[in-house]
């Protein structure tokens, strides 16, 4: 499977001979009720829009400003997230607009660290993606689809291949695809016309860009100084525990489980979702059975 197909319309030649994780030689919805008792209609439920404000962004590579979709953050609640961190608010999926792309060179990446270049990176940038991107027209929407927003993650993680980004950088960008994915399959399953055959295909590419992302992880934690994209080391531990688990890795799974509950590093809070996640580890070896 070609993780990175769709490129080509920019421009960018993504073969599917690019190896993502290539050894580096530096050290790297809630419904809304029917009413109220009073029998007054309900205010409507909120859209992905209303969460959204329009900012303008210089590219760090060409200098053009170009307007981004962003998050009002005051304004979005919390849910529970998945087991494995997947962040989840309602009414918007907040990780549709993670990522900043220039339309005007192609330069994109994560928008928590999309000025961080070094000299070296630049030319890589220059010579990889800004000289060969073919502009395409940016097209008008209140808020990002997930096919739009998973065009925009592959847009960053061929630029963090390009520019050999450090193998966390790589694996966060593939597991937010992967969590795009889960998200769009999520949404086509509420579907009222259901196309199994495509939730089946996202379904795929969902699990193709996570075995990545964990591949990629495993690589940086060996490698790499913590703390790794935002994330401390009890936190990667507990991702990397949860997607162990996930992928049947149990012996794993276990093993980083229970450094998080030794670890004097380690929060409460985290630990008690260690401990929870023990249980299930136990249970699955027990009953063979891995929840999701």
């Amino acid at each position: 499977m070609n993780l990175l197909s769709g490129l080509e319309k920019f421009g960018l030649s993504a073969d599917g001979t690019m190896n993502i994780f290539e050894d580096e030689k530096s050290t790297t919805k809630a419904s809304a009720g029917a009413g109220n008792k009073d029998g007054k209609e309900a205010a409507p439920e909120p859209t992905e829009a209303d969460f959204l404000l329009e900012k303008h962004v210089r590219c760090p590579m060409c200098e053009k400003v170009f307007a981004e979709k962003s998050v009002k953050n005051g304004r979005v609640k919390r849910l529970e997230p998945d087991r494995d961190l997947r962040p989840r608010h309602a009414y918007i999926d907040t990780l549709k607009y993670s990522v900043q792309s220039c339309p005007n060179c192609g330069y994109t990446g994560l928008a928590r660290s999309i000025s961080e270049l070094t000299s070296v990176q630049r030319k890589l940038i220059q010579e990889n993606i800004c000289d060969k991107f073919k502009p395409s027209p940016v097209e008008e929407m209140d808020s990002y689809t997930y096919d739009y927003a998973i065009e925009r993650y592959k847009l960053a993680l061929f630029n963090s291949i390009a520019k050999k980004g450090k193998n966390s950088e790589k694996a966060y960008i593939c597991l937010c695809m992967s969590w795009l994915l889960r998200g769009k399959a999520e949404e086509l399953e509420k579907a009222e016309n259901k196309d199994q055959a495509a939730i089946d295909a996202v379904r795929k590419e969902e699990a193709a860009y996570y075995d990545q992302a964990y591949d990629g992880f495993m690589k940086a934690v060996s490698t790499e100084q913590f703390p790794m994209v935002g994330m401390d080391q009890s936190t990667v531990d507990f991702l990397l525990a949860s997607m162990s688990y996930r992928l049947g890795k149990l012996e794993i799974a276990s093993k980083m489980i229970s450094s998080i509950i030794t670890s004097p590093a380690a929060n409460s809070r985290m630990k008690d979702k260690a401990r929870d996640l023990k249980e299930e580890i136990i249970n699955a070896i027990k009953t063979g059975k891995i929840g999701k």
